[in-house]
């Protein structure tokens, strides 16, 4: 399921969607927040263009906001359904996720739609 080949892989780890084996990212670690969404041009390996065009990325707001209403929904479901808090500790608890988990929500995203786009390419990964 998370094998190498599959656009799960691509969009968890934030590799090339094409040959899969490098990332798309300058710096891998998203919490170093100045260069979070500091993207390559292209693929070393299959030489892949990452924007396609120009604000190629914008898109991926709208991916972004699907994958923050699932971060808050398993605050949600943590915090009300397991510990039984009041609505506004799990209120605050939702903000404090989303807040935390934000550099990882905008990798994803982009990762994603990227990701619906270009699709892998066995014999881009063997060049």
């Amino acid at each position: 399921m998370f094998k190498k080949g599959t656009a799960i892989y691509s969009i968890l780890t934030g590799n090339c969607p094409k040959c899969q084996e490098e990332s798309m990212y300058t710096f891998k670690n998203p919490y170093n927040l100045e260069n979070t969404l500091k993207i390559n041009e292209r693929c070393s390996k299959c030489n892949t263009k990452y924007r396609l065009e120009p604000s190629f990325f914008y898109g991926a707001m709208y991916v972004s906001y699907a994958v923050g209403i699932a971060f808050a929904v398993a605050a949600y479901v943590i915090t009300n359904l397991f510990f039984q808090a009041d609505l506004k500790t799990t209120f605050i608890s939702i903000v404090v996720t989303l807040v935390v988990f934000m550099p990882i929500i905008m990798r994803l995203s982009r990762n994603i739609w990227i990701n619906l786009f270009i699709h892998y390419d066995k014999e881009a990964s063997k060049k």
